[in-house]
């Protein structure tokens, strides 16, 4: 029977922590300027346009990363390029505010894929670590 892997080191621990709080609050931020931007502050309509539904994906992936899913994190990192993609149009072609809007979106695109990236690369050499005194062990 396999010895279950060590834990983590507390500054390994610390930096899995702090990515997943970043990939969660950059969703989370992705969610709430989605709402605000289509609905309140700088609709392509007024009163609000049907581009808030833009948000709806993004709710998919919050109980992945909020449980800590590591395929979760892999495909946010690709569907993040969507966002980002709408950021860059909507910052070079929309007007005052929502081009400012569109800046921040694609902020949170890039502190999400960072933190998605960053969080799978930290989680994989952690368990290849883990893992490894165990194979000397029976080598």
């Amino acid at each position: 029977m396999p010895l279950p892997p060590p834990p983590l080191t507390p500054t390994a621990l610390r930096h899995v922590q702090l990515t997943r709080f970043m990939a969660v609050g950059s969703l989370l931020g992705l969610i709430v300027l989605s709402l605000c931007w289509e609905l309140w502050l700088a609709p392509l309509r007024p009163g609000g346009s049907w581009l808030v539904l833009k948000a709806l994906p993004l709710f998919l992936p919050l109980v992945g990363l909020l449980k800590n899913r590591m395929y979760t994190y892999r495909w946010v990192s690709l569907v993040v390029w969507l966002y980002f993609t709408e950021g860059v149009v909507r910052a070079q072609g929309d007007r005052w505010p929502s081009n400012l809007y569109a800046g921040l979106e694609i902020v949170l695109c890039l502190v999400l894929f960072a933190a998605c990236a960053l969080h799978v690369r930290l989680r994989l050499r952690n368990a290849a670590l883990a893992a490894a005194p165990l194979d000397a062990s029976h080598g």
